[in-house]
């Protein structure tokens, strides 16, 4: 498989799943790992996920940027690693500050439809949550057989 075909499976697995693994380096350098659900825009190769201001991973990429994402096959033996440089959007403050429509527009791409956008956008502020844009900087893992 070429370097490019194999790029594309791996991106496609990313794509194809909306749950993977976060990891962050805590202070004293071990991994933290988070599972977390994603959206994944391929032609910005751009991960987006929801995260809550004062929780152990928000404040690891405050310190220190650098992230890797990893997504498998059912079965496990497929999988792709995204190293990546996080980028942290300010924490909602108000239903309708840039923040929350960013987060809108995540829920909507991972789940779809809300059955209350004003109750959402409210949550979001109490919940103090924030974007966590994940800039890949390259990919690896085994890619599909063929």
């Amino acid at each position: 498989m070429t370097d490019d075909r194999a790029r594309q499976a791996l991106t496609d697995l990313i794509a194809g799943h909306r749950v993977g693994v976060l990891a962050t380096i805590k202070r004293d350098g071990r991994p933290q790992l988070s599972n977390v659900v994603h959206t994944f825009d391929r032609e910005g190769d751009l991960i987006r996920i929801s995260v809550t201001d004062g929780r152990a991973k928000t404040a690891n990429l405050r310190r220190d940027p650098r992230a890797s994402y990893h997504v498998s096959s059912d079965d496990g033996w497929v999988y792709a690693v995204a190293e990546a440089r996080a980028e942290l959007t300010p924490v909602a403050e108000a239903p309708d500050d840039p923040t929350v429509d960013e987060l809108a527009e995540l829920y909507r791409a991972v789940q779809g439809e809300h059955p209350d956008w004003d109750d959402f956008r409210r949550a979001m502020v109490d919940e103090r949550r924030l974007v966590l844009r994940l800039h890949v900087d390259r990919v690896y893992g085994m890619p599909p057989r063929g």
